[in-house]
């Protein structure tokens, strides 16, 4: 009975450290070591596509885009953004791959409540005023520091 009790106490222990195992392995955000002088932060990766409609009958131009920028996107993100001009391709439901001009916003900040609503709202105003299904987000764990 005694070697049975014992048997069943080693299980548990195994299987608890296989847990603490599997949760410290998994790491995410908390796992991010920076070096002295860096700070954690997030940055953000949003891809805006600008066919509008599916399938595409129009385009956001140029100038509709810098207007997103200006009235949108800068009152957000006032300490500051990254625009980089891409070219994008994807695949609707039913469809051939559609190619088209893209921008992918670079943010760098902090991960509050307040920044991660401007991001909300940013990627609504995008989605609604240019008739677009989706907005890709990309969030990682970085540290920053200017040098």
């Amino acid at each position: 009975m005694a070697l049975r009790r014992m048997h069943g106490t080693r299980i548990k222990l195994l299987f608890a450290s296989l847990m603490v195992a599997t949760i410290a392995a998994c790491g995410g955000p908390s796992a991010l070591r920076c070096q002295p002088g860096e700070t954690r932060q997030f940055h953000d990766l949003l891809y805006f596509g600008t066919a509008i409609g599916s399938p595409p009958v129009a385009e956001v131009s140029e100038t509709q885009w810098q207007g997103f920028v200006d009235e949108v996107l800068s009152r957000h993100f006032a300490d500051g953004l990254t625009v980089i001009p891409a070219a994008g391709q994807w695949k609707p439901a039913a469809g051939v791959p559609l190619r088209e001009r893209s921008y992918v916003l670079s943010l760098v900040h902090s991960g509050s409540p307040e920044v991660e609503s401007s991001i909300s709202a940013a990627i609504d105003h995008y989605k609604r005023a240019f008739d677009q299904e989706s907005v890709l987000r990309v969030r990682s764990p970085a540290c920053v520091a200017f040098r």
